[in-house]
């Protein structure tokens, strides 16, 4: 699998786009396939870490895509390097026209550049597909630029796929994306309760960058790291009403029909569909009930995919 480099180990020189690549939805997908083209070259994507938002604006910018999720993604689609630009202050304040100078050409030797038409870049975002043909004019680079893609919902994009994400509709951020939608997490000890009821459940840590769908029980496939194969599941997500409302958001699955000890193990989580919205139950009974419930709902859903 390729990995995750620094710009003084790129291999050069280099084809090369330059974006968050968030998603690696269709549009994106577009602006690869047009860097791959260029064989001669060494495929290269680069991003910036952290994101430029954080940075100067002190916020959170939660990812569809972790970096290191993106390199099996990235490999399949010909990308050879996914380049990490540290972005601080000081690189912040650097102009437009010597990002292109000191980045693109003289760190990453790029000979082929592609962006797509709404590429801003450079101090207070003042660079765009101009300034890059002004600078290399004179110069054997080639750029490529790549249209915005649009369906008949509108334009293509990161915000798009996370704002129906938050809403829980996974059907159709699934189809951005072209792929199915998933986060990993590690086992870490629980109270016990899931257990307590007859519904065992793996807590899961997650990395504080992902962006996770809208609160609610959905049905999803589990993946244990140590095997490829997918467990129907619930998941929950969010808090819990009906045991402690103090409690602060959690990610528990339940493998149905199976019995695992999955401490200290992570788990890759893909949810399909969500069952319904978390609800504060009068007691446990009623919780362990709905819960059944949930079960059979989810293998209903679950056993029309036949994985």
């Amino acid at each position: 699998m390729i990995s995750l480099i620094s710009p003084s180990e790129v291999k050069n020189p280099t084809s090369i786009a330059i974006g968050s690549f968030d998603g690696l939805h269709a549009g994106h997908r577009n602006l690869i396939k047009s860097v791959v083209e260029e064989n001669e070259y060494t495929p290269t994507i680069a991003s910036f870490w952290p994101h430029p938002r954080e940075v100067l604006y002190n916020e959170t910018r939660l990812r569809l895509d972790l970096p290191e999720e993106k390199l099996p993604i990235l490999e399949a689609l010909g990308i050879e390097q996914l380049v990490l630009i540290p972005f601080d202050k000081k690189l912040s304040k650097l102009t437009a026209e010597n990002f292109i100078k000191d980045i693109l050409i003289n760190q990453l030797q790029a000979k082929n550049i592609s962006v797509g038409a709404n590429f801003r870049f450079g101090f207070k975002r003042s660079g765009d597909i101009n300034t890059i043909k002004h600078v290399i004019k004179d110069m054997d680079i080639k750029l490529k630029i790549i249209s915005i893609l649009e369906d008949n919902e509108g334009r293509i994009s990161s915000s798009r796929i996370r704002d129906l994400l938050q809403k829980s509709d996974l059907k159709n951020a699934c189809k951005i994306l072209n792929r199915a939608y998933s986060f990993k997490g590690k086992v870490v000890r629980g109270k016990g309760i899931g257990k307590s009821l007859g519904f065992p459940t793996a807590n899961l840590e997650i990395d504080g960058r992902k962006f996770l769908p809208g609160e609610g029980v959905y049905a999803a496939w589990t993946t244990i790291e140590i095997s490829s194969h997918k467990i129907a599941s619930i998941m929950n997500l969010g808090s819990q009403p009906t045991i402690d409302p103090l409690l602060p958001s959690a990610v528990e699955v339940h493998l149905i029909n199976k019995d695992i000890n999955l401490y200290g193990l992570n788990l890759s989580v893909e949810p399909v569909k969500k069952l319904r919205s978390q609800i504060q139950f009068e007691n446990i009974d009623q919780l362990s009930n709905q819960i059944k419930k949930d079960r059979e709902n989810a293998l209903r859903i679950l056993e029309k995919f036949n994985i």
